[in-house]
């Protein structure tokens, strides 16, 4: 489906999940049309990439069309992943996820339209479900109420795509991820529970009870699958959930950090099974779509974990970025 004649153009390049992204597809050949504002992402991310002649940087804003317009000219496939994607400050700014995330999106699609590109893939997120009722959850389970405005803005970005796909005749791939783990993650759980224990090793204070049931990914077997589905999927339209076969409660991922650490802090709890407002208490993926394509995770969630931590471990500038 990709073709390494042509450029691919990437949105958040120098993001946590993008930035993987790009690598890996440098590493096949790919020429890269790295695009991103900065606000979130880290240029030193793209350092490799950025030695690599076939890969280009535009700094811009995808709330900026005329940019990505021009930036676009040229370009056969689109891999959308910029976006404001921190669930628990939605309510902070509350026309954040709209701008960032569905206007950005609309302004992508349109973009694309412009220059005559037919192909995208787009990173949703597992939260469009909600409150799911049915555990596992598969792409075609009946829509609950929303409760997170990042959700929301994530699912408003679909009913978009879907659209563009049918009204213009555009291919889309959405990848409804649970929470990616690995190198150059930097917000989330381990990240908060990290930067608390090199403050004060012997507390920790936890969002919620400890008891929300939570499924992770690394990222590179996230990258694996995407990259397995766009081969493999034919469809107009193509739903694919991206997780493990397994989920945790924090108190585990609590207790494997502390234990990689040889550490054993006294556990404060906040509040009841939501940490915050829009938090999901419990989110389990069915992924049988994409393990019937023949893709299965290398890396179980506590390794994802461990090698999250081991990262950041060897990578503390991180933690001074924020």
């Amino acid at each position: 489906m990709l073709d390494i004649t042509k450029p691919i153009f990437v949105t958040g390049c120098s993001g946590f999940i993008a930035s993987n992204l790009v690598d890996y597809l440098l590493s096949k050949g790919f020429i890269i049309v790295g695009y991103d504002n900065l606000s979130t992402g880290n240029m030193s991310f793209l350092k490799d990439a950025s030695k690599n002649p076939n890969f280009t940087f535009i700094d811009s804003d995808i709330l900026n069309l005329d940019d990505l317009v021009k930036s676009m000219q040229g370009v056969d496939f689109v891999f959308h992943l910029a976006a404001n994607a921190d669930v628990r400050f939605g309510t902070d700014k509350p026309d954040r996820d709209l701008k960032q995330n569905t206007i950005g999106t609309f302004n992508v699609l349109e973009a694309m339209r412009l220059n005559n590109i037919k192909k995208i893939a787009f990173s949703s997120t597992g939260s469009v479900y909600g409150e799911a009722e049915i555990i596992p959850t598969p792409e075609n389970a009946p829509f609950p109420i929303q409760t997170s405005l990042y959700g929301a803005s994530k699912l408003a970005g679909e009913g978009l795509l879907s659209a563009y796909a049918h009204g213009f005749d555009f291919k889309i791939w959405i990848f409804r991820f649970v929470s990616i783990l690995g190198e150059r993650y930097s917000h989330g759980h381990v990240f908060d529970f990290y930067k608390q224990l090199l403050k004060d090793p012997s507390k920790l204070s936890v969002l919620g009870n400890g008891k929300q049931r939570k499924s992770y990914l690394y990222v590179g077997d996230c990258i694996d699958a995407i990259m397995i589905a766009l081969e493999n999927t034919k469809e107009k339209v193509n739903i694919i959930n991206l997780g493990t076969d397994e989920y945790c409660e924090v108190n585990d991922s609590i207790r494997w950090i502390s234990e990689h650490l040889n550490l054993n802090p006294i556990l404060s709890y906040t509040g009841t099974e939501r940490g915050w407002i829009g938090d999901n208490p419990f989110i389990f993926l069915d992924t049988n779509k994409i393990r019937n394509l023949g893709w299965k995770p290398k890396y179980t969630i506590k390794e994802g974990i461990i090698k999250t931590l081991q990262y950041l471990e060897n990578n503390q500038w991180l933690l001074n970025e924020k």
